[in-house]
């Protein structure tokens, strides 16, 4: 008889997921979301990015993977709620010093445990708050696991606002031992896990190239998996264009609101102004020396959205191919007929 994997009651409620490609502005959401009435402070889920990956790999069956995070997502909220596994490194953005209300979680150091927080979790109803990196087309996992219990916060931005990140991280994949995602072998050549299908062509690009192809494939597959996905679960996913965020966050806060069943603070209000959100123009972010080291640069004194846009296109153009800057220029023009154009900012 075949073994089949379970977890049967629950204790996250209510769990919002946010997160998208890499370089699309998911660490500007973080405190914003964590600043909404009973939602916890932000952490990574290494965990859930794995099981999806390796289901996607065929590594590990849909009914394994969708019990594994079951477990993790109340197992991240069980040792939230008493203060273990929580980022207490003062200059990491998911760090609790950076959270609105910190003395909570040094509280919970000293405040009764283990058996005494599923009573906790009951009474408080808290929302775990989990980052995710690039999962959205893999997440079969993740609905059958969790259901409507899970809002999925899909943050998608201008391709030209993502290739600088994307290639710094794509000088350091594969044998960088600070690389944490799931990879695979084909022939004797490693490949990440989202390479799956188009290992030739990843083969055959620069870094930058390989930043404008990810865009490229990662985008197609999001879309038809978002379809499938909310015919076969009823996933609840909200996408949002980090633009229309920054420049008037009020709509979109709201729908995130309605969507887990929360509200908006002073607390909110306070880390939205420290966020820079609104704000008057797409680069207009925290100087901060993660972000510098992710590709950002402040915006030039007198320069128009459009201006900001050409001086990234123009990177690209340097060491890319006439072919990849087509698919380049499809991106961008897509992502601007449905999202966001700067000229009408």
């Amino acid at each position: 008889m075949t073994l089949s994997t379970c977890r049967k009651p629950h204790l996250a409620e209510k769990i919002v997921m946010h997160g998208g490609l890499a370089g699309c502005g998911k660490t500007l959401f973080s405190p914003i979301i964590s600043a909404l009435d009973r939602v916890e402070l932000p952490t990574y889920s290494y965990e859930i990015e794995h099981y999806c990956s390796l289901y996607f790999l065929q590594k590990l069956s849909l009914q394994s993977a969708s019990t594994l995070i079951r477990m993790q997502t109340d197992l991240k909220l069980y040792n939230t709620m008493m203060g273990r596994e929580v980022n207490f490194r003062p200059t990491d953005l998911s760090s609790v010093q950076m959270f609105h209300s910190p003395t909570q979680y040094f509280e919970r150091l000293f405040q009764p445990g283990d058996e005494t927080i599923p009573d906790v979790i009951n009474k408080k109803n808290p929302i775990l708050n989990l980052i995710i990196h690039n999962v959205l087309f893999i997440s079969d996992p993740v609905w059958k696991a969790l259901g409507d219990r899970c809002i999925f916060i899909e943050v998608v931005r201008h391709p030209l606002y993502m290739v600088r990140q994307l290639t710094l991280n794509m000088q350091r994949l594969i044998n960088d031992v600070r690389d944490f995602s799931i990879n695979y072998e084909r022939g004797e050549k490693s490949y990440p896990y989202w390479a799956e299908g188009w290992e030739d062509l990843f083969d055959q690009s620069s870094d930058i190239e390989r930043s404008v192809h990810y865009i490229d494939q990662m985008t197609q597959r999001v879309e038809k998996a978002k379809k499938v996905l909310r015919e076969k679960y009823k996933a609840n996913i909200l996408t949002i264009p980090f633009e229309q965020f920054v420049l008037d966050p009020e709509p979109w806060v709201e729908k995130i609101t309605s969507a887990i069943g929360s509200k908006i603070t002073e607390n909110t209000r306070n880390v939205m102004l420290q966020q820079k959100v609104p704000r008057e123009k797409i680069a207009q972010g925290l100087d901060l020396q993660v972000y510098r080291r992710c590709g950002w640069v402040p915006p030039k004194d007198g320069t128009t959205e459009r201006e900001e846009l050409m001086i990234r296109r123009k990177d690209v153009e340097l060491d890319s191919s006439a072919s990849v800057m087509k698919i380049l220029d499809r991106l961008c023009d897509t992502y601007e007929e449905k999202h966001w154009k700067p000229e009408n900012s």
